[in-house]
């Protein structure tokens, strides 16, 4: 039997299990999906015990998706990024990827959203808006990063720039949204504003009809930013999205085989309910 897992601290609140069981049952794969809560200083130890017991893999969410970077080997743009969430113990040194920036990705496409060339606006600096702004840089023609601290948004891109020179990134504050959003093609939101409340990070009257918007918030599925952006006439990803893709390649990463995706998708919708 394959055994995979998620590590973090909670991590009684993921919906990852059900998202991969699905997978296996569909597949039908002899595997199992299971759950690890960590003391927050005894990740070495766990990803250590994990690769003694011959885990196949793990996902790392919160709040050790930094700390497991020394511990593994991770391919290049994990390592920009600064954090890594899969982990694949089939090599030695076992094999560290960031997937949440895939999952992006996946997600634009998936809705026939074109990324190349675009104008994009990310909304958030924390772990999500560093996926976020690396994996957009890559091939956006430029990204503008706005934080409530100003500082940490410039640090940021900053940090964008070292990493990928050819690349444009800009920061600024919230406050630069005003001009940004109106001529953008893209718009995440990468913090936590609308979780579980009626509260939008940027503005109804900056939304327009060219924009594509992805909150990376789920809960509520609907959140008060994609309610005004679908009214604006906008395409709309909610944050199950990002959240389904970054699990789909994570299966890809252990497995080898194209992950059921519908089953997958189902799963994670039917938890959301």
């Amino acid at each position: 039997m394959h055994v995979y897992g998620l590590i973090g601290n909670p991590v009684g609140h993921s919906l990852s299990p059900p998202m991969h069981e699905a997978a296996y049952r569909e597949l039908d794969m002899d595997a199992r999906y299971v759950t690890f809560e960590p003391d927050t200083d005894a990740v070495a130890r766990a990803v250590d015990g994990a690769a003694a017991l011959g885990l196949d893999g793990l996902n790392v969410t919160i709040p050790f998706k930094r700390d497991v970077l020394d511990l593994v080997e991770p391919d290049d743009l994990a390592a920009r990024i600064g954090a890594v969430n899969t982990i694949d113990f089939s090599t030695s040194p076992p094999r560290g990827y960031n997937t949440d920036a895939a999952g992006v990705r996946r997600a634009f496409a998936h809705h026939d959203v074109r990324i190349s060339g675009a104008d994009a606006v990310v909304v958030g600096a924390g772990g999500a808006g560093r996926a976020v702004a690396f994996t957009l840089a890559e091939t956006c023609g430029t990204v503008h990063v706005a934080n409530r601290t100003e500082e940490r948004a410039r640090s940021l891109a900053a940090d964008v720039r070292s990493e990928l020179p050819s690349a444009t990134v800009t920061a600024g504050g919230l406050d630069t949204l005003a001009d940004r959003v109106p001529a953008a093609d893209l718009l995440v939101n990468a913090t936590s504003v609308g979780m579980d409340k009626d509260e939008t990070p940027v503005a109804a009257e900056l939304l327009h009809a060219d924009l594509a918007v992805l909150d990376a918030v789920y809960s509520p599925i609907e959140t008060r930013l994609l309610r005004e952006a679908a009214a604006a006439g906008a395409t709309t990803l909610d944050g199950a999205w990002m959240l389904l893709f970054q699990g789909v390649v994570a299966f890809e990463h252990w497995t080898g085989r194209d992950a059921p995706v519908d089953a997958m998708n189902a799963a994670l919708r039917s938890g959301l309910r």
